[in-house]
């Protein structure tokens, strides 16, 4: 499906993909997960200061931006919160696998609001049902959105997730999540450490070992179908020097070596 296409089917029936990519006949569209917001807000910023044409990022789980990509959803990049669905678009050859690469890495933990008394230290065999005291978990989708999926993981291997899976508040992605816990609607909540860097009015209760989920990953690549001429130029910058800085100040490992400044 064309850019152009895909516009008249919003228009025409009021669906939009999520966080609505506003999609036009041309300019660079980026599809991101949800956790990339606060550094890839102040990339694309700098992007544009140094004289490229501003972006449109649309961000959400990166499940439901990977079936937007299959649809036909009008995008130029795609940077997922987990290697699954960026194998399930490459899968569909729907990405150009010469540019893909592992942009990356992340940590989940246990949150809690800013006041909360709430003090866990995460193990095996740990209580977490006794913190939440009759209350929520909130984590984003734990069967499809990556943040869920690392922490179901990280709660299974450690012997929690039967004593609270009754007590999920799933969200539709990770921001979801850490707002229910900012807001005060959840005590408790299972994030990446960057999305609670990003949010002042909640705590980091503890972080969930290393070795009880999957590695977090975070790839990216060209999509296939890409139209703009900044698709291969941007996915450059997030990999160069320029870049680096923002993603290390929102908690991020860089798994790229960065190249010369672009």
């Amino acid at each position: 499906m064309q850019r152009r296409e895909w516009l008249g089917l919003v228009l025409a029936t009021g669906v939009a993909p999520p966080s609505t990519a506003r999609a036009q006949a041309n300019g660079l569209v980026i599809f991101a997960a949800a956790s990339l917001k606060n550094a890839l807000d102040e990339i694309a910023a700098n992007w544009t200061k140094d004289g490229e044409a501003a972006p449109r990022i649309s961000y959400g789980a990166s499940s439901a931006l990977a079936k937007q990509l299959e649809q036909g959803a009008p995008v130029d990049l795609f940077v997922s919160a987990d290697i699954d669905w960026m194998d399930h678009v490459e899968k569909k050859d729907l990405i150009r696998k010469d540019t893909r690469v592992n942009l990356l890495g992340n940590k989940i933990v246990l949150i809690a609001p800013r006041d909360s008394k709430v003090a866990l230290s995460i193990g095996p065999g740990f209580d977490l049902a006794k913190a939440l005291g009759g209350g929520k978990l909130a984590m984003a989708n734990v069967d499809a959105v990556p943040a869920g999926k690392y922490g179901k993981a990280a709660l299974e291997k450690l012997g929690a997730w039967n004593g609270v899976k009754g007590s999920i508040a799933q969200a539709e992605n990770v921001r979801a999540a850490l707002l229910l816990v900012a807001r005060g609607e959840a005590p408790l909540g299972i994030v990446y450490s960057t999305d609670a860097a990003a949010e002042p009015s909640v705590k980091i209760v503890d972080a969930f070992p290393a070795d009880s989920h999957p590695p977090i990953i975070y790839p990216a690549a060209v999509a296939k179908d890409a139209t703009s001429a900044d698709a291969k130029g941007f996915l450059d910058y997030l990999k160069s020097s320029k870049a680096r800085p923002a993603f290390e100040k929102q908690g991020f490992t860089v798994l790229v070596k960065s190249p010369s400044s672009t």
